[in-house]
């Protein structure tokens, strides 16, 4: 005849098992929304790839304002402007033409609070100023856009 065996399981095991089986799960899930890319993310990266304006870097400009050239660089990031300033502005240039540098920082404003270079609102003060250093900062942006465009 066969021999029953009795097999005493405690409660405190029970419990034990249960929540170690619980965390177990648990761990398991993680590591796979961790690990394993949604098809969200990557159609987004994908995306914001292709529909980037700029190439991002560096790039400059000459302007003629009198008998100085000046020299722009304008800073760009994929989709918008970073920063625009004068390289190597001799003072001279500066007390000739008071309203460049004023100038300068409000189209630089403009442009990094992400207006279009073509709607930047222009002083009566210093339109002629501001149109020239518009068009010397369009001719920097045309080099830094990118093909896809």
């Amino acid at each position: 005849m066969a021999k029953t065996k009795i097999v005493v399981i405690q409660m405190k095991e029970l419990i034990y098992t249960a929540i170690f089986a619980g965390l177990g799960i648990l761990l398991i899930l993680l590591l796979i929304f961790m690990f394993f890319p949604s098809g969200k993310d990557s159609e987004t990266s994908s995306g914001a790839a292709q529909t980037g304006r700029y190439n991002p870097g560096v790039y400059n400009s000459q302007i003629e304002l009198g008998d100085s050239t000046l020299n722009l660089e304008v800073t760009v990031d994929a989709d918008q402007v970073k920063s625009v300033s004068f390289v190597n502005l001799e003072e001279s240039v500066t007390t000739m033409y008071p309203l460049v540098k004023p100038s300068l920082e409000n189209i630089e404003k403009e442009l990094i609070k992400g207006t279009d270079i073509d709607k930047i609102p222009l002083s009566d003060k210093s339109k002629y100023t501001e149109s020239l250093l518009i068009e010397g900062i369009r001719a920097a942006l045309d080099k830094a856009l990118t093909d896809s465009l």
